[in-house]
């Protein structure tokens, strides 16, 4: 249970991010009926917030070229907020048009980085958002624009990246129109007092529009650095079942923080996630045995719930 000082908030959401940054970073392409059933076991287990794909052109991402479809599918599930990824205005324009809950525009802090990942410099994604907010609100769409602010602790390709820039583009992408920000730890850089000291201070700029923290596992410390955000009031994470994901542009960038070990932490702690961690678990089981061959991440699958666990934490 949280101790009775401790500054944590009683609830936190999970988004599930696995079958667009995980599916991104494999090679196997899953057919789409076992991606509606990943989307369908999801909500069954409770998760309430799923990113089902990203609207990029096929021949650069096969593994994501039915995101349409999944978004259509996706919607008709009850209480499920839908969220996709889109690089820049033509990917806005399909999610419009497919009527997603939210779209993640990226920002990478780091130059090198954005350019590999996007050909663009950080502020000309700032100035693609002001055009998707202008096409959004002439749409009269209600889809919500997030600017996703990537790199933020440092980058395999630029190595140091300043806070002040990851600042300074986030309070740019929400003066260009973003309806909230986030940050990332893209290669998995992080430590958690690194966490504690940005996202104070992203905190004071951006208040409630902060919307969530992206955190990999590449060097052991994803939970604490969720530990650390949850310290400062964030509870919204992003999190890939089985602990995949990554960058196809930013060497290292491996693993993402495991929804089923971040769901464990959050329930263990006494902070209510609504997640059912048997279904979860179930869950990451069908897809380890669709992703045959692929590189699997966490903990909580090999050793299993211990029997002190109090489900109806993670449940209430």
């Amino acid at each position: 249970m949280i101790p009775s000082n401790a500054r944590l908030p009683r609830t936190a959401v999970i988004r599930e991010v696995g079958l667009r940054d995980g599916l991104q970073s494999i090679a196997t392409i899953l057919p789409t009926e076992q991606k509606r059933e990943w989307i369908r076991a999801a909500h069954a287990a409770g998760q309430r917030e799923i990113e089902v794909g990203s609207f990029v052109p096929a021949r650069l991402l096969p593994q994501l070229a039915d995101t349409g479809e999944l978004v259509a599918y996706a919607k008709t599930l009850p209480d499920l907020f839908v969220s996709v990824l889109v690089p820049n205005l033509r990917g806005a324009e399909s999610a419009i048009a497919a009527e997603a809950d939210l779209m993640i525009v990226p920002l990478s802090a780091s130059h090198t980085h954005s350019l590999a990942n996007l050909r663009k410099t950080p502020d000309d994604v700032v100035a693609e958002v002001a055009k998707i907010r202008a096409a959004r609100d002439a749409a009269g769409s209600k889809t919500l624009i997030e600017g996703g602010v990537g790199t933020a602790f440092g980058c395999t390709l630029q190595g140091h990246v300043e806070k002040s820039e990851v600042l300074r583009l986030m309070q740019a992408l929400l003066d260009a129109g973003a309806d909230r920000v986030s940050i990332a730890d893209t290669v998995g850089y992080a430590d958690p007092g690194m966490v504690r000291d940005l996202f104070e201070e992203a905190l004071r700029i951006a208040g409630d529009r902060f919307w969530c923290g992206h955190f990999h596992d590449t060097r052991g410390l994803g939970l604490a650095n969720v530990y650390a955000a949850l310290e400062v009031g964030v509870n919204r994470f992003d999190a890939c079942l089985a602990g995949i994901g990554g960058c196809p542009h930013a060497p290292g960038a491996s693993g993402n923080v495991s929804t089923e070990d971040l769901a464990y932490m959050l329930g263990s702690m006494g902070i209510a996630s609504g997640i059912d961690i048997e279904q979860l678990l179930a869950l990451r089981k069908q897809v380890a045995e669709w992703l045959q061959g692929e590189t699997l991440h966490g903990s909580l699958w090999q050793a299993g719930l211990p029997k002190t666990f109090g489900q109806s934490l993670a449940t209430a």
